[in-house]
């Protein structure tokens, strides 16, 4: 039986693989910006992604991962709660430990969903360097993610993908065939408004 990716969905199809394939987001990311100079430092930092839905946050968090060879644990604030951040800290405990040291980013898709108490669970690991951890959220951090761990993380803002930024993930999904092709009637009325 032949392997088929139909069943893929195309944001995962388009994702990007490495950190130049991302589109948009060249503030943070362009050369000499500051996430891009952290991603070549070699030394990953604790941070939180503030942007709109479907710009990049966890995409951007997955590269990071990649970029510092650590092991990659994702929590979502809306699903997971003090369960979910103990099995985190216990796999980046056993990730430090093993026989090959692994470094461990933890990515809290939403972040502002958990309470103060939750977020501050945290605290003591991202203080230690048990693990790098990665926040993502739409609203402002200011108010939504408690001062102890934004005072650990530097914040990024991420923009909503512009026209030429579209223009191109739909030129990327014609690409690889994951869309018919666009008519260039359709495409002028991407960049146009």
């Amino acid at each position: 039986m032949a392997h088929s990716d139909a069943h893929i969905p195309l944001a995962e199809k388009l994702r990007p693989r490495q950190l130049s394939d991302v589109i948009g987001q060249q503030h943070i990311l362009g050369e000499g910006m500051a996430l891009r100079v952290a991603f070549e430092s070699g030394q990953p930092h604790s941070c939180i992604f503030w942007g709109p839905p479907g710009v990049g946050k966890t995409t951007i968090a997955r590269l990071m991962a990649e970029a510092f060879d650590a092991q990659f644990i994702s929590i979502s604030a809306v699903l997971g709660g003090v369960k979910e951040i103990r099995e985190a800290v216990e796999m980046a405990q056993n990730a430090r430990q093993g026989l090959q040291e692994y470094r461990t980013l933890v990515f809290v898709d939403e972040v502002h969903r958990f309470n103060k108490s939750q977020q501050d669970a945290f605290l003591p690991h991202v203080e230690s360097g048990l693990f790098t951890f990665i926040g993502a959220t739409t609203e402002n951090p200011s108010f939504e993610v408690n001062s102890a761990l934004l005072s650990r993380a530097a914040v990024y803002v991420l923009q909503a993908l512009s026209a030429e930024d579209l223009l191109q993930i739909i030129q990327k999904a014609q690409r690889i065939q994951a869309i018919v092709p666009v008519a260039k009637d359709a495409e002028r009325k991407t960049t146009n408004g």
